[in-house]
């Protein structure tokens, strides 16, 4: 174990984050009713240029107005690039900040973007007396961003969340999609002439190294890794495919873009009864170590490393904050690796 250690950031359900255009007041009202971990109104692009001011007030009145339960409400303003930007920020924070959980901010390609509105939002905060420090998402959507990732993680104590963006990404990086999120089937592999002339191939994540690269830079600066969009709302097969690739290299959730895919998400990324009770009886098993002075762990016949152990305490820790209870196991792993 290093002996620097890494601080995580705020603790939120992270499973499903439902995007939601600014400029439409019917989705807006929607959102506030649905099962989503986490809301982000969008002022950026699903909204038109001549509709920036309309969207921006319509959502100040939603976060002022509605109730949202115990989700976390995100605001995606518009880009740093743009002269929208601005306005987005001190209109939201000076006429809402105290019902405003986080702002996201898109197409992030270096550490002084993250500065520059960690700046505004450290005077605004200061100017109207906001007790509650607002969060930072942070959209990586183009090479820029991934080349320098590690430093924009890196770069505010307000950073929560690294959520990637493959429609602007590819974009930027002149890759080739047939739907954003999905896979391409010429991104594949073909395998040598069998005996009977044919031959396999097969197909590759063409996400993978953006994606493993945000997760790795987020969990170094103890963020939460968010996958982007899958946008083919009819493909449900297709999303979950797309969904289980990202938890397993990491990812605590995944951008949905329609209600349907809400549930699909908050399903996949809790862990499942199995998992539970297995990382439970992990626990209790170096729980009783422990209490017996043994110096070793083990658990149905085999030796329990300490990275079990800590993934079986992310794994009840995540249970209880999808069921909103408190699990009695204490942590006793501390900094040196023992127990």
């Amino acid at each position: 174990m290093s002996f620097t250690t890494v601080s995580y950031t705020t603790p939120r359900l992270n499973r499903s984050t439902l995007a939601v255009p600014g400029s439409n007041p019917r989705f807006i009202e929607k959102a506030a009713a649905s099962e989503a971990d986490m809301i982000f109104f969008d002022l950026e692009d699903s909204v038109s240029p001549d509709r920036k001011d309309q969207a921006r007030k319509l959502v100040i009145s939603a976060l002022n107005e509605l109730d949202f339960g115990e989700k976390s409400i995100s605001v995606r303003i518009n880009g740093l690039d743009t002269h929208y930007m601005y306005r987005d920020v001190v209109d939201l924070v000076e006429l809402a900040g105290n019902r405003l959980d986080l702002i996201l901010l898109p197409k992030v390609g270096t550490a002084a973007d993250i500065y520059a509105v960690d700046m505004l939002l450290t005077q605004i905060e200061r100017a109207k007396g906001i007790k509650k420090r607002i969060g930072i998402e942070i959209l990586i959507e183009t090479p820029l961003g991934i080349r320098n990732i590690h430093e924009i993680a890196a770069a505010s104590p307000r950073n929560e969340s690294l959520l990637f963006g493959s429609a602007d990404y590819a974009a930027s990086s002149g890759a080739q999609i047939t739907t954003i999120g999905g896979p391409n089937p010429d991104y594949q592999v073909i395998g040598g002439i069998h005996t009977d002339g044919t031959r396999s191939s097969h197909w590759g994540d063409m996400w993978h190294f953006a994606l493993a690269t945000l997760v790795a830079a987020a969990r170094a600066s103890g963020l939460r890794p968010i996958d982007g969009p899958f946008a083919d709302i009819n493909d449900s097969d297709g999303w979950l495919a797309s969904a289980k690739r990202a938890k397993v290299l990491g990812c605590e959730g995944k951008m949905v873009i329609h209600p349907n895919q809400v549930e699909l998400a908050n399903d996949l990324f809790s862990p499942s009864d199995s998992e539970v009770r297995r990382a439970e009886r992990i626990l209790k098993a170096m729980i009783e170590a422990e209490e017996q002075g043994a110096g070793a762990v083990s658990l149905d016949g085999k030796m329990i490393d300490i990275a079990s152990i800590r993934q079986a305490e992310n794994t009840v820790s995540r249970a209880a904050q999808a069921t909103g209870k408190k699990h009695s196991s204490q942590r006793i792993v501390n900094t040196t690796g023992k127990i």
